[in-house]
C-alpha cells in the first residue's frame, strides 16, 4: 500500500507490518513447498502408470489380434467366393491347388493366379499381420499365408482316389468337380500358413489334408499338420517340404495349440477354430474329400 508523503496513518502501518511479518513470509514459503512432488510421491504415480499399462497393453494386443483375426476370414469369404465364380465358368471344377501338368514357369501351375481374375486384389491372398507376398508364380508359393486343400491338387503321375492309402499324396490323377464335395458345409478347402524362405521347405500357398493323424473311424476326418506353432520350422529337419505343407493357427497363439486359424468351407462359409480343437478330430471337418 502506498502512503500520502511522510503521513504514516494506522492503515499503511498495519500493511507494512504485515509484507514484513515474518510468520507471513514462512507461510509462503510452505505453500511453495508444498506444491512440489517428493520423491515418494513420484515413485507412487510412476508405479501406478506401471501397473495400467501392465493391465491395459495386453488388453489392446488381443483387441488387434481379434481385429487381424475378423480381417482374415472376411477376405477368406471373398477367396471361396472367386473360387465358385472360377467353378460356375468351368463345368463345375475346382481351381487345382497345384496343377502338376503345367510347367513351372507357368502362372497356372499354382492356384493364386488361377482366381486372382475374380478377386483382382493381391491382398486378399495375404493373411492380416503376416508378412507374406501374393504368390505369381511357382518360384513364390513358398511366400503365401493362406493355403488352399492339397486335396484338389491335379497329378497326371499322382494318386489315384481309389487307392486305400493316400497318405502323402500331393495330387491326384483327375481334376475334381464339386459334385464329389458332396457334404460341402463340412469340407475345408482354406486356412492360414506359415511362410518362409524356400530353401526352409516352406510351401505357404498350400496345407495338405494327407500329412497329418489318421482318423481310424472316418478317414475323410484324417488331419492336416496344424498348431499355433510353425511346424516347418520345427519339424523341417527331418520330414520333406511334400510331408509337411502344415495349418498355422497363427491368431491368439500362445505355442500350446491355443491360437487359432479360419477355416473356410465348399459352400463358402466361415468358422475360426483353435489349433487345440482341430487337433482333438472333434470338429466334424472333412479335410480328405477325396
Amino acid at each position: 500500500m502506498s502512503c500520502p508523503g511522510d503521513i504514516l496513518t494506522l492503515a499503511c502501518w498495519k500493511d507494512y507490518a504485515s509484507l514484513n511479518d515474518p510468520t507471513r513470509k514462512t507461510g509462503l514459503l510452505s505453500v511453495m513447498k508444498r506444491s512440489a512432488f517428493t520423491l515418494i510421491e513420484l515413485l507412487v504415480v510412476i508405479a501406478i502408470i506401471a501397473i495400467l499399462a501392465a493391465i491395459l497393453f495386453p488388453v489392446f494386443s488381443q483387441a488387434k489380434e481379434s481385429a487381424k483375426k475378423i480381417t482374415a476370414v472376411s477376405q477368406a469369404r471373398q477367396l471361396a467366393a472367386s473360387l465358385m465364380m472360377y467353378a460356375g465358368d468351368n463345368d463345375d471344377y475346382f481351381a487345382p491347388s497345384t496343377n502338376y501338368g503345367a510347367a513351372t514357369s507357368s502362372p497356372e501351375r499354382i492356384w493364386p493366379p488361377i482366381v486372382y481374375p475374380y478377386v483382382k486384389n493381391e491382398k486378399l491372398f495375404i493373411a492380416p499381420g503376416s508378412d507374406g507376398i501374393y504368390a505369381k508364380l511357382w518360384s513364390e508359393r513358398n511366400n503365401m499365408t493362406i493355403g488352399y486343400s492339397g486335396a484338389t491338387a491335379y497329378d497326371p503321375a499322382g494318386c489315384l482316389e481309389s487307392q486305400p492309402d493316400t497318405t502323402g499324396c500331393e495330387g491326384f490323377q483327375n481334376v475334381v468337380n464339386f459334385a464329389a464335395a458332396e457334404e460341402s458345409a463340412r469340407i475345408a478347402l482354406f486356412a492360414t500358413t506359415p511362410n518362409g524362405p524356400m530353401a526352409d521347405k516352406y510351401r505357404g500357398y498350400v496345407f495338405s489334408p494327407y500329412n497329418g493323424p489318421l482318423n481310424v473311424t472316418d478317414k475323410r476326418m484324417s488331419l492336416p499338420l496344424v498348431s499355433d506353432r510353425d511346424l516347418v520350422k520345427e519339424l523341417g529337419g527331418s520330414l520333406s517340404p511334400a510331408m509337411l505343407k502344415p495349418i498355422y493357427a497363427r491368431y491368439h497363439r500362445t505355442g500350446k495349440d491355443d491360437g487359432v486359424t479360419p477355416v473356410i468351407f465348399a459352400d463358402g462359409h466361415t468358422k475360426t477354430y483353435s489349433a487345440k480343437a482341430i487337433n482333438s478330430m472333434g470338429t466334424n471337418i472333412i479335410w480328405r474329400f477325396r
